[in-house]
């Protein structure tokens, strides 16, 4: 996209390139998302920046208007598996405040140098000034959401120091923290603030249409009693699971009903540091980072799929909230996950309704069980030996699955789908699915709603969590998963 086209995204104020890239007007010093609802400024003045981060960094503050750091994610770092794309969902994710950057890039395979240079070149901004922009953001949630007091946000979103803190929402925001929590048009009151009891109401902003029912259809089918449920009628519906995240446990829970181009949420934490954590992995659960304007173009050119697109604009690929769980469900199947909860699991110090445990760690697996498979999938997650975390290499991770007994392609192919959140994904190597890339994972989506029992002949080798033999509903419909 040049700059002629981007300016002309921001007179139109056209909410699809919101999170694709950012705009910022040197007349006021302010930054804004594409659809700002501002006057449009002169096109002298406006500059561009992919990042926000690149725009805090060369001195301009977030708009008071249209919120700029509340966007979803850009879909990019979704389809990219080179080093940038995998830094982005792993700075999301929460490594370089758990870990710096020597840890970030240990975990991408690259000198801190490295990492630094090439995040600098394409993105404007390094490591630590992404994660920087990321702490502000959960900052002002914490702010206007909360009741809890200054000092204990300013070491919950991330910042080594409440000076650090202070100076962060200055710059950013031009505001001090309390003129930011008492700031008129939030919606929250100091009435209306919560607490940790309550938990923390945010709302999960997504791009364009958002099928949700489908979503909502494919989590509730494929439940685990005692770490997720969901309950109300249709169009109604609450999603809700338990975390195990980097600092302690947390429950959330997700609304299918919305008002507006998001997703309510709550999200309880026994550590609110892991608030970020957190919202990311829900997220990545509800593909709320996708673009469905790309999606729906591509793929509403196929015949086969137009149909499908037509009916369920929007359709999402979900995720998974717990990369490493997912990859246990899928080689056990449903009712042996249930029972690896109930035997192994974490108990929550105080239950919340069906909610009583954590799903147990690959570490306590790989001691417990006498299933070989699940020893050894388990033990490759404890040892290192497999990763999948934010931002692991697809391609390594696929075939070290494929190299563990029990795992067959198709099986292997969910996981990559779903516990690595790769938009380009056919199990089956359906023809005709070239023309979908690089959004097959979608593609398969709609083609299983559409034709839910065409599915291919078994592979050789086959989980047993996952169907695949002919006999079988497909996987990727969730009529039918991991039972």
């Amino acid at each position: 996209m040049d700059e002629r086209t981007r300016y002309e995204a921001v007179s139109s104020r056209d909410a699809r390139f919101d999170g694709e890239f950012f705009f910022a007007v040197e007349t006021t010093g302010i930054y804004c998302r594409p659809s700002c609802p501002a006057v449009t400024p002169k096109r002298k003045n406006v500059r561009f920046y992919p990042t926000a981060a690149a725009a805090q960094g060369n001195g301009f503050r977030a708009c008071r208007r249209c919120r700029p750091d509340a966007v979803p994610g850009s879909a990019e770092w979704n389809v990219r598996a080179d080093v940038v794309g995998r830094a982005m969902r792993m700075i999301g994710d929460g490594v370089v405040d758990r870990e710096g950057v020597p840890g970030l890039a240990h975990r991408l395979g690259y000198s801190s140098r490295q990492v630094q240079r090439q995040l600098n070149a394409e993105l404007g901004a390094g490591p630590v000034a992404l994660a920087r922009a990321q702490r502000a953001h959960t900052a002002r949630v914490l702010l206007q959401t909360t009741g809890l007091p200054v000092t204990e946000i300013a070491f919950a979103a991330g910042f080594a120091s409440v000076r650090q803190f202070n100076d962060t929402i200055r710059q950013i925001y031009a505001r001090t923290p309390t003129a930011l929590r008492t700031e008129a048009g939030t919606g929250r009151g100091g009435t209306a603030r919560v607490g940790r009891t309550t938990g923390i109401p945010l709302r999960l902003a997504h791009r364009g249409p958002y099928a949700a029912r489908e979503v909502f259809d494919l989590l509730a089918a494929e439940a685990v009693a005692g770490i997720e449920e969901v309950g109300g009628g249709p169009g109604a519906r609450t999603y809700r699971r338990t975390l195990r995240l980097p600092y302690g446990t947390g429950v959330v829970a997700v609304d299918e009903r919305s008002a507006g181009p998001w997703l309510d949420a709550r999200i309880h934490l026994t550590d609110l540091r892991d608030l970020t954590t957190a919202v990311q992995r829900l997220r990545r659960l509800f593909d709320l980072d996708a673009d469905p304007y790309a999606v729906d173009e591509r793929l509403g050119a196929d015949p086969r799929l137009a149909p499908g697109v037509a009916a369920r604009p929007g359709l999402r690929s979900p995720g998974a909230a717990d990369p490493e769980e997912f990859a246990v469900r899928a080689l056990v199947g449903r009712e042996a996950a249930a029972r690896l909860v109930e035997r192994h699991g974490t108990a929550l110090d105080v239950p919340c309704g069906g909610l009583t445990r954590v799903f147990p760690e690959p570490t306590v697996l790989a001691g417990t069980t006498d299933d070989p498979d699940l020893r050894a999938l388990a033990s490759a997650l404890a040892g290192g030996e497999l990763r999948l975390d934010a931002g692991a290499d697809r391609d390594e991770a696929e075939q070290a699955l494929l190299r563990l007994s029990g795992i067959g392609p198709v099986t292997a192919a969910l996981i990559r789908t779903r516990a690595l959140g790769d938009p380009d994904v056919d199990p089956h190597g359906r023809p005709g699915a070239q023309r979908w890339r690089p959004w097959r994972s979608y593609g398969v989506r709609h083609l299983e709603l559409l034709e839910p029992r065409r599915v291919p002949a078994p592979p050789a080798r086959r989980g047993r969590g996952i169907p695949e033999s002919a006999e079988d509903v497909s996987i990727m419909t969730g009529q039918r998963p991991f039972s």
